[in-house]
């Protein structure tokens, strides 16, 4: 394997790694896994320390999944981005820097499908802000985007080791929100509420 491969998803496994919402939360004087839903992500940081935190949140965990996947993309092509942009989530869900307790992986994912596959952005955003203006439920636009994702790359041209990277991240983020799931089916999920 060649090493800029291996040099490419530990950097994206490590910069994922670092949270921005416990960082963002830590310089407010806040313990964000004590706070709202305990998710280090960046709905939680809307619920707990306003807009302007969660944007810089939001920002933070994007940042994270779109250099990682450019970089990749610039190095070794389309398989090698959608194989950083997983290693990211990966590292946004299982922080090595933050005892391995991290978010659920949807900015960071929405980072990688913005370097890997940005002609889908425009239309995920939407669907998302759609349902969430509608319901109030972050994680419901979540799911739904994430439901619509492999499909969408799939159409848009996404194949062979690429989409399976791809589906891979879809189905971490997909895991990362079981919780959510059942609280969605039982009527009982979070909604957007801010301090």
């Amino acid at each position: 394997m060649d090493i800029s491969v291996i040099l490419t998803c530990v950097g994206a496994y490590l910069l994922g790694s670092i949270n921005t919402a416990v960082l963002v939360a830590k310089v407010r004087g806040v313990d964000i896994y004590e706070e709202g839903s305990g998710n280090p992500g960046a709905s939680n940081a809307y619920r707990t320390m306003g807009k302007a935190a969660a944007a810089v949140v939001y920002l933070g965990d994007l940042a994270k999944g779109f250099v990682p996947a450019l970089i990749g993309l610039i190095v070794l092509g389309e398989t090698l981005a959608f194989a950083a942009g997983f290693f990211a989530v990966v590292g946004h869900c299982y922080p090595v820097f933050h005892r391995f307790k991290g978010g659920k992986g949807v900015a960071t994912a929405g980072g990688a499908i913005l370097a890997t596959i940005p002609i889908a952005v425009a239309g995920f955003l939407a669907v998302y802000l759609i349902i969430v203006r509608t319901t109030k439920i972050s994680s419901l636009g979540s799911l739904v985007v994430a439901v619509l994702a492999v499909p969408a790359a799939l159409a848009l041209g996404v194949s062979g080791w690429a989409l399976g990277w791809f589906s891979l991240t879809i189905v971490l983020v997909l895991y990362r929100h079981r919780a959510n799931i059942t609280r969605l089916l039982g009527g009982r999920e979070n909604k957007m509420v801010t301090p």
